[in-house]
C-alpha cells in the first residue's frame, strides 16, 4: 500500500508542535510494516534544506488565482528519515524561514495544495491513500473530488487526522478564485459560518476523519470552536488513534543529548547524572525536587497562569522544591516568567526560546513534567516524559486523560480536574509527598519506563484504517 502524507510540518525538517513529531515518525512506522509511506511538505528556508542532498522530481507552474508562480519538486536522496520527503518549493510563497505566521498564510497553503495535486496529477501510478494533517491540508480532499484538473484521482480514499479543531484555516470567500475550477454548485461543501474553512470542507469531504486520542474524539462533539454539529453529523466515519512516540528519538539508552544515558535498570543513577548536569547549568538545588514545563507559553496550555502557579509554589514551599521552564510564547509570559528568576534565585530559572537538545536533557533530569493544559487533543510531552522516568503532572483532558492514571487510582500521575492556580498548585503539593516517598517514587520510575507508547501500535491502526 502506498500512503502520501501531506503535512505543513515534519520534524527534523520543520516543526512547531506535536504535528511535526507525528508526521516525522508515522509514515517511517507505517514503512517498518511493510507499506510505502511518503511525506510532501512546503520546501522552507530551513537548515534540514541547506544540509542534506535533494534531486529535482518536478518542474512545473502553479496558478494561483491570476498569477503564475513557478514550481519545483525535490526529493531528499538518501532517505534519512526512513521515508521518501518531497518538499514543494515555490518562490515567494513557501521559501521562508518560519512555518507560519505571515499575512500570506492563506496564499501560501493553498498553492502548496494545488502544486502538490498537480505534480500527483501527472503520476502514472496513483497512491492507495492519500492523508492529509490538520487545515494546511485540508482543502485536498475537496479539490480531489470536485475539482476539474483532478476528476480522475477521485477514486483515491482521502484521511484527515485533525491535531487541533482550534485551528481551521478559514478565510473569504473572495479567495474563492485561488481555488481550481469546479462546479459552483459544489460550493457547499466548502462553507462554514460564510466562509471557505479548510478543516470542515476536509470534515466533510474526507473518506475517514480521525483525531491524535479516543478522548479528544469526545470532546471535540462539545469543544471544537464552532465545528461541533458538522463532527456530530460526520461522527460515524471518525476514529479517534492515539499518538505514539518515536522509540528511535527518544531512547534513554542511546540519546546523544543526554549527559549520562540510562536504562530501566540504571535509571536513578542516569536521572540523578542528567538532574545534577541541568542544575549546574542553571543554578538549582540539585536535593531538591525539579518541577518542570516545556511547551508552547500559550493559553491551550495554560501557560498564561504559570507565573502566578509558579510563584505561589516557591512560595508555599518555603524553598523546598526547584522550577525549570523551557518554552517560547506569549511576550506577556515569557516576561513574567523571567521576572521571577530574580526573587527566587537558586530555586528557580527560565531558558526562553526553543533548544531540541535541552528538551531532552530536561526530560531526562527532571522529576516532574507539569501540563496544565486546557487544550491538549493527544500530548507527547507526557510520554516523553514517561519514557525517561520523569513523572508527569496533568489535567483530565484529552490524550492527557487517556495516557496517565493518578496515583491515587493505582496509577503513576498526579491528575488534575482544572486549569486553575488552585488546582495546579495542589497537584504540585501532592507530587513533593510523593517524592518525599523515595522508595514509591523508584517504583514508578521503574514502571514508567516500561510502558509502550510507540507508533508501532498506532500505526497498525491506520493501516487497519485504511483497509476498511
Amino acid at each position: 500500500m502506498e500512503i502520501i502524507h501531506f503535512s505543513a510540518e515534519c520534524y527534523p525538517v520543520a516543526k512547531v508542535g506535536g504535528l511535526g513529531d507525528v508526521v516525522g515518525a508515522l509514515p517511517k512506522y507505517q514503512n517498518k510494516l511493510g507499506h510505502v509511506a511518503k511525506v510532501v511538505m512546503p520546501a522552507y528556508d530551513t537548515k534540514f534544506l541547506h544540509q542534506n542532498e535533494f534531486e529535482v522530481v518536478y518542474d512545473g507552474w502553479v496558478r494561483l488565482g491570476y498569477n503564475n508562480h513557478p514550481v519545483r519538486i525535490f526529493r531528499e536522496r538518501t532517505n534519512k528519515l526512513g521515508f521518501d520527503l518531497f518538499l514543494v518549493h515555490i518562490a515567494g510563497l513557501l521559501d521562508r524561514e518560519k512555518v507560519y505566521g505571515y499575512d500570506d498564510d492563506v496564499e501560501r497553503f493553498i498553492a502548496f495544495q494545488i502544486a502538490s495535486l498537480d505534480w500527483i496529477a501527472q503520476w502514472e501510478h496513483k497512491p492507495n491513500v492519500i492523508h492529509c494533517h490538520d487545515h494546511h491540508t485540508g482543502l485536498i480532499p475537496f479539490m480531489i473530488g470536485n475539482c476539474n484538473d483532478y476528476r480522475h484521482l477521485s477514486y483515491i480514499p482521502t484521511v484527515l487526522t485533525i491535531h487541533n479543531a482550534q485551528y481551521q484555516g478559514q478565510f473569504g470567500w473572495d479567495k474563492l478564485h485561488y481555488l481550481p475550477a469546479y462546479d459552483l454548485r459544489n460550493s457547499s461543501k466548502l462553507d462554514w459560518g460564510n466562509s471557505i474553512n479548510p478543516l470542515a470542507s476536509a470534515i466533510k469531504c474526507a473518506w475517514r476523519v480521525t483525531t491524535v486520542s479516543p478522548s479528544y474524539l469526545d470532546e471535540i462533539s462539545y469543544k471544537a470552536n464552532g465545528l461541533e454539529s458538522l463532527l456530530a453529523q460526520e461522527r460515524g466515519k471518525s476514529f479517534g488513534i492515539l499518538n505514539g512516540i518515536d522509540n528511535e528519538v527518544w531512547n534513554p539508552q542511546k540519546d546523544p543529548m543526554l549527559t549520562k544515558a540510562f536504562a530501566n535498570r540504571t535509571v536513578e543513577s542516569g536521572k540523578k547524572a542528567n538532574k545534577d548536569a541541568l542544575c549546574d547549568v542553571f543554578n538549582l538545588d540539585k536535593t531538591k525536587p525539579l518541577y518542570t514545563f516545556i511547551g508552547r507559553l500559550v493559553g491551550e496550555k495554560g501557560a498564561d497562569l504559570l507565573p502566578d502557579i509558579f510563584w505561589n509554589a516557591l512560595q508555599q514551599s518555603d524553598g523546598e522544591i526547584n522550577i525549570l521552564v523551557l518554552g517560547s510564547g506569549d511576550p506577556a509570559v515569557e516576561d513574567r516568567l523571567n521576572e521571577i528568576t530574580h526573587y527566587h534565585p537558586g530555586k528557580y530559572n527560565a531558558y526562553i526560546g526553543y533548544n531540541e537538545a535541552l528538551s531532552h536533557q530536561i526530560y531526562a533530569g527532571a522529576d516532574f513534567l507539569l501540563m496544565p493544559s486546557r487544550v491538549e487533543p493527544c500530548g507527547l510531552n507526557q510520554m516523553y516524559a514517561l519514557r525517561y522516568g520523569t513523572i508527569p503532572i496533568v489535567r483530565r483532558i484529552g490524550g492527557l486523560k487517556d495516557t496517565v492514571t493518578d496515583i491515587g487510582d493505582g496509577g503513576f500521575g498526579i491528575c488534575h480536574d482544572q486549569t486553575s492556580i488552585w488546582d495546579v498548585g495542589h497537584a504540585i503539593g501532592r507530587a513533593y509527598d510523593l517524592y518525599l516517598d523515595q522508595k514509591k517514587v523508584k517504583e514508578i520510575r521503574k514502571f514508567i519506563m516500561t510502558l509502550d507508547h510507540s507508533w508501532d501500535r498506532a500505526a497498525q491502526q491506520y493501516i487497519d484504517l485504511y483497509q476498511m
